[in-house]
This record gives structure tokens, C-alpha cells and sequence, in this order.
């Protein structure tokens, strides 16, 4: 049964693959650094990092140390949830990217 995150997920994807661009799910098995973001996304040699929640979760600390270092990094960090509003902002986002 999916959880209500991994239905963002896919819903992530769909727009993504429909933006054409290039993403990976960074796997999440112990090995990695704690808090990355779910989703690491590159249109037209722009970095995005998407987190994805659902329902009432937030961000936890770690996950917004990771976003926070991002920006400063210079790319662009989204917290995609199951409000519609959030799609339309990463559909936005994609089309500043495709467009710099």
C-alpha cells in the first residue's frame, strides 16, 4: 500500500519526466548523510533539491540544514506536499529553470 509521501513522489515524477529533466531518488539505506532531500533535480545546469511530506509533516531539523546549505550553495531547494499549491510552484520553478 503506498503512503501518502510516496504519493507525492509519484506525482513528483510525472512532472518531472513531463519537464524533461534530469532527477534521481537518492537512496535513503544508512549510508548516506542524514536529512538529504527525497528528490535531486537538474534542468539546463540548474540544481533543485525537492523534500516531499504529506499530510501535517514537516521538515525536520536536519532536512532543513540540508535545504539551508543548498541555497546557500546557490540552488534552488522546494517542500513539495499534497497541496496543489506546491505543484504549481515546482511547475513554475521548472519553467525559469528551462528558460535561463
Amino acid at each position: 500500500m503506498a503512503t501518502p509521501e510516496s504519493i507525492v513522489k509519484a506525482q513528483a515524477r510525472k512532472v518531472l519526466e513531463k519537464a524533461g529533466a534530469y532527477f534521481f531518488f537518492p537512496a535513503a539505506n544508512g549510508y548516506g548523510r542524514a536529512g538529504i532531500p527525497d528528490i535531486i533535480v537538474c534542468v539546463n545546469g540548474e540544481f533543485l533539491a525537492i523534500e516531499c511530506k504529506a499530510g501535517k509533516n514537516t521538515t525536520t531539523a536536519l532536512q532543513k540544514r540540508e535545504l539551508a546549505a543548498i541555497e546557500r550553495a546557490g540552488g534552488r531547494t522546494l517542500v513539495l506536499t499534497d497541496d496543489p499549491v506546491t505543484f504549481e510552484a515546482l511547475g513554475y520553478i521548472l519553467k525559469n529553470m528551462e528558460q535561463i
